[in-house]
């Protein structure tokens, strides 16, 4: 057994049995309490209270021109919460955990969380149609159903779910810790920078954590359907694999000499019957311990290449049958009398 760093790398022998979180009292007081808060965002920008006249306040304040030595970093870090290279580079974690434990969990549960993303988030973006602050009209304006697509933050509910995923599958709690302290600090910083460029309200941003926030707590409620997806597509591999191996020809043993037709030229040669029984049998090389069985058997007559024993000398073959010659030569002239 390895006993170096690189043993945690190798494949493990069995899948190890690890236990998906469980929707408790706790998860779900800590859920209903962030739908709680999520409503009174939207609720807070729907009636233009003091949040939409923070909002205002902040992008008024434009913090890319108070701190533009800022710019060039941020606009690379805020590639932390874009979709698809986040979700590329997790994916690719994950698979390595999957194909290590012998498990399909780490990407069905990647995969779940995002299509929760796309639905509740997308669904709420294009129901509200709140306008960004580069394209707002008349200040102090909520901008709400105006066509817009920020409201909540995409980039910020995107952040804390894709790397909040890497703490939700955690197998220790110490490393529980440790990367729910990392997504905490990333979702923050992805969505402070989208107010620092401008291209989103802080409103937007909050409502972002939230949205996050309540896909990762309502997780454990589609583990069972998790479950069930991963043992469909493991049984769907076994047979595959079955119809595979039963696809496979069987190899085939004993196969004796098969017969082989002649020519009718050579059937008409006069051939005996043995001779052409000889013909069908198989030729074996010189020195063969079958060679010599098989020239006593034919009368010690040599043998042809293709297997055909040679008449001996001196002895002539059978005349040709007279019907043939009789056949071919048609009736004798009659003799011709007078009248």
């Amino acid at each position: 057994m390895r006993t170096d760093i690189f043993a945690r790398l190798d494949r493990e022998p069995e899948p190890p049995k690890i236990e998906a979180p469980r929707m408790s009292r706790h998860r779900i007081a800590l859920f209903g309490g962030t739908l709680a808060f999520y409503l009174a965002i939207v609720f807070a920008v729907l009636i233009t209270s003091w949040l939409v006249a923070l909002d205002w306040k902040v992008m008024l304040f434009r913090p890319y021109q108070q701190w533009p030595e800022l710019h060039a970093f941020l606009d690379y870090y805020v590639v932390l919460g874009q979709r698809g290279p986040t979700a590329v580079m997790v994916a690719c974690w994950l698979g390595w955990r999957s194909w290590r434990q012998h498990t399909l969990r780490p990407l069905l549960v990647l995969g779940t969380s995002l299509l929760l993303l796309n639905v509740t988030v997308g669904a709420v973006k294009l129901g509200l149609g709140r306008l960004g602050p580069h394209y707002a009209t008349q200040i102090g304006s909520a901008e709400m159903f105006a066509g817009g697509d920020i409201f909540p933050s995409g980039h910020t509910a995107n952040a804390v779910v894709t790397w909040g995923i890497l703490a939700y599958l955690a197998t220790t709690p110490r490393a529980r810790r440790y990367l729910s302290a990392v997504s905490a600090t990333v979702s923050l910083g992805v969505g402070l920078t989208t107010v620092y460029i401008g291209t989103h309200w802080l409103s937007d941003v909050v409502l972002g954590w939230a949205a996050g926030l309540l896909i990762l707590l309502a997780l454990p409620w589609f583990e069972p359907l998790i479950a069930r997806t991963e043992a469909w597509i493991f049984a769907m591999r076994e047979r595959w694999r079955e119809r595979r191996g039963g696809a496979r020809p069987a190899p085939v043993t004993g196969a004796g000499p098969q017969p082989v037709l002649l020519p009718q030229s050579m059937a008409t040669e006069g051939l005996a019957p043995g001779t052409v029984t000889a013909a069908a049998e198989p030729v074996l090389p010189a020195g063969h311990p079958a060679s010599g069985a098989r020239a006593r058997a034919h009368g010690g007559h040599p043998a042809r290449p293709g297997g055909m024993p040679v008449a001996p000398t001196g002895v002539r073959r059978p005349p040709p049958h007279t019907e043939r010659g009789a056949r071919g030569s048609g009736s004798p002239a009659r003799p011709m009398t007078g009248g």
